[in-house]
């Protein structure tokens, strides 16, 4: 049996760095596949929160990961107008255009492959409009919430995600975030620093199966009439890995065993009010200066030395709570530049 079954990491995920040029319309290229999901933030300046599109929701509709707003969904407002067989191209607008494209600016785009356009699932409780990648884990989920507790939902990847992100897209309510390592009686927040908190309203109390998740009857996860989107991610060896580690307050930090060399690594205290923490292998993109961004604050990158990225995990470097509270326990998510060792026995090499 193969070690993994993606050679090419890239081919279904990638982090792309930008400047912006301030002009009407700005293609970004050198993503290597049309992405299905894109979430772009400035680096160098607060002034513009993290943006989020998808191929569900549809072109010029963004959410931010740092505010429980709705949806914003006007086509003057800019955005990303297009999403290309290389990268995507931004649209003129007055207030997106300048979130993802103002001139002088820097920033970055973390790029998933899901299933291209949305087909419609009945497999649950719920119709929904999915559009999954079954060999990368993950899919992008559309669907009307009705507000009834113990609702499933399809969400086309064969397999039980691990992770799952919802957020209103009708209405103010905070992102929805659901690990299998805090367990889904459990949530966080995305947008803010909360700890986990207990609540069966969000997941239902019911870990998701191979072919549904399932909602409670939170207005944030099944408002009723509501517009809801969800993220889901099932684990790929070589390729993803979604767990936890115990943080032990020293600057000699945890080592995280990933089975691949990490391009993206996204990490919370559950225990503690901490907020989130997000790094990827291309700021600056060697160790230990893996340049941070917070996906609850709008605040540029920071130019902290967090965590040394590995051939085969990630290594905490510090002793900061928000990454290594001693005895607190840590949620993380991880995304591959490369496995460990390719399906043909290649072994990836140190940064």
């Amino acid at each position: 049996m193969a070690y993994t079954t993606i050679d090419k990491s890239s081919d279904y995920f990638n982090t792309k760095l930008y400047t912006g040029d301030g002009a009407s319309s700005n293609a970004i290229t050198g993503v290597g596949f049309q992405p299905d999901w894109v979430w772009v933030k400035s680096r160098n300046t607060s002034d513009y929160q993290h943006q989020v599109t998808d191929v569900v929701r549809g072109t010029q509709k963004t959410l931010k990961t740092d505010v429980s707003n709705a949806e914003d969904s006007n086509p003057g407002a800019g955005g990303i107008g297009s999403f290309d067989s290389d990268g995507f191209t931004i649209a003129e607008g007055s207030i997106n255009n300048t979130n993802m494209n103002n001139s002088g600016t820097t920033y970055v785009a973390w790029n998933w492959l899901a299933g291209g356009s949305a087909s419609s699932n009945s497999d649950g409780d719920i119709t929904s409009s999915v559009s999954a990648n079954t060999i990368a884990g993950f899919s992008v989920v559309g669907y009307t919430g009705n507000g009834t507790a113990g609702q499933t939902i399809g969400h086309g990847l064969g397999i039980a995600p691990k992770v799952i992100i919802i957020k209103n897209r009708s209405s103010a309510f905070s992102w929805e975030f659901g690990h299998s390592s805090i367990g889904f009686t459990k949530k966080l927040k995305l947008d803010t620093t909360s700890a986990e908190i207990t609540d069966t309203g969000a997941f239902n109390n019911t870990d998701p199966a191979a072919s549904v998740f399932t909602v409670g009857n939170n207005s944030s996860s099944n408002g009723s009439g509501n517009n809801m989107i969800a993220y889901c991610f099932a684990e790929k060896k070589g390729y993803s890995k979604f767990g936890s580690y115990t943080g032990n307050g020293s600057s000699n930090g945890p080592f995280v065993y990933t089975g691949f060399k990490p391009a993206w690594v996204l990490q919370k205290n559950a225990s503690i009010t901490q907020g989130w923490q997000l790094q990827d292998n291309k700021r600056l993109g060697y160790n230990p200066d893996n340049y941070l961004l917070q996906p609850h604050d709008s605040a540029g990158e920071s130019a902290v030395q967090r965590i040394d990225i590995v051939s085969n995990g990630f290594k905490v470097r510090t002793t900061d709570a928000g990454q290594n509270g001693n005895g607190n326990t840590f949620i993380y998510m991880a995304f591959a530049s490369e496995p460990l060792v390719s399906s043909a026995g290649i072994p990836c090499t140190a940064r």
